[in-house]
């Protein structure tokens, strides 16, 4: 089952918001995250699906848990 827009839109604005506490680009946190510049955006814009290894991923990568980006869900 998808993930539903609302839901997508809480967990990209929470990459985003501590993607700019941490004073890193979107290119920055794709290479700390080794994923690709392109999908963070959309991941932030609310427009792709985050996989749960992803999610992973950028949260070890902005030095916090992944809770901290599900919490508003």
């Amino acid at each position: 089952m998808p993930t539903p827009p609302r839901q997508r839109k809480l967990i990209g604005e929470a990459v985003r918001k501590y993607r700019k506490r941490t004073g890193l680009t979107q290119e920055k946190l794709a290479e700390k995250a080794d994923l690709h510049p392109v999908y963070v955006g959309e991941v932030e814009r609310g427009e792709q699906t985050v996989s749960v290894h992803a999610l992973i991923r950028l949260a070890s990568a902005l030095g916090v848990r992944v809770r901290d980006l599900v919490a508003d869900l």
